[in-house]
């Protein structure tokens, strides 16, 4: 999804940062800035809940670091067009620890479903409200 984010980024000019623990391509754009942090567990998670704020979109699958996004005032959206809300993570965390717990145990849970085609459409369908949020909050009358 990492195209469409570029894209959609350009097309509102706006800043996007790609977080990982390696070298990730990204296009050539004053828009767009690679961070490589350290190796280890959730040092990408951290510097972007460190750096995110209100009005920032994280794109993320990771349940944690999407509280972590929403406690900070920042939005949340899965690369399958999933929103994370107030409303909705505390449900995505309580699924999450029960299904660490099964794996724990040995059970085999599976994975997440197939990326289909539709994912895509809702992803940019998320994105794009998300960024339309933002924008009519920063215009309304203060």
């Amino acid at each position: 999804m990492k195209d469409e984010v570029y894209k959609v980024a350009a097309r509102y000019g706006l800043k996007t940062y790609v977080v990982a623990n390696a070298f990730v391509f990204t296009p050539a754009s004053p828009l767009v800035e690679r961070v490589v942090v350290d190796a280890g567990p959730d040092v990408a998670d951290d510097w972007i809940a460190a750096r995110i704020g209100r009005g920032d979109v994280a794109v993320t699958n990771d349940i944690p670091l999407a509280d972590r996004v929403l406690k900070a005032g920042g939005q949340a959206i899965a690369p399958n067009g999933r929103r994370f809300t107030e409303d909705s993570i505390g449900a995505a965390m309580a699924h999450r620890s029960l299904m660490e717990h099964l794996r724990s145990t040995g059970e085999t849970t599976g994975g997440p479903r197939a990326f289909e085609r539709a994912d895509r459409s809702r992803f940019l369908q998320a994105l794009d409200e998300a960024i339309q949020k933002e924008l009519r909050r920063r215009a309304a009358p203060r």
